[in-house]
């Protein structure tokens, strides 16, 4: 196993293993969630790189997308959150609901 796969999958458990951790604060789970992406949009380029998928080369396109739509809509709810509420806690999420 190339040590850049390696790397890949290390830094997507971290930032899973850090999502469980730090789940109280939104802005810290924000940035789990996109290293998250991050290291699955490396893994994904490397993957079809290497095996010569040719058909699939918009996949790591497509999950860019998803994760800038992600990143806006959370960065949105966190500006909510935190000019309503003065915390970034996600307990404050179940208030805001109608």
């Amino acid at each position: 196993m190339p040590i850049i796969v390696l790397n890949t999958i290390m830094a997507y458990s971290t930032s899973l293993l850090g999502m469980f951790i730090y789940r109280s604060h939104l802005m810290s789970s924000l940035l789990c969630l996109e290293g998250m992406m991050l290291s699955m949009f490396v893994l994904c380029s490397l993957l079809i790189i290497n095996f010569h998928f040719s058909l699939s080369f918009m996949i790591p396109i497509i999950l860019l997308v998803f994760a800038a739509c992600e990143a806006a809509v959370g960065l949105a709810l966190l500006v909510m959150v935190s000019n309503t509420y003065g915390l970034d806690y996600v307990q404050n999420l179940n208030i805001l609901q109608c």
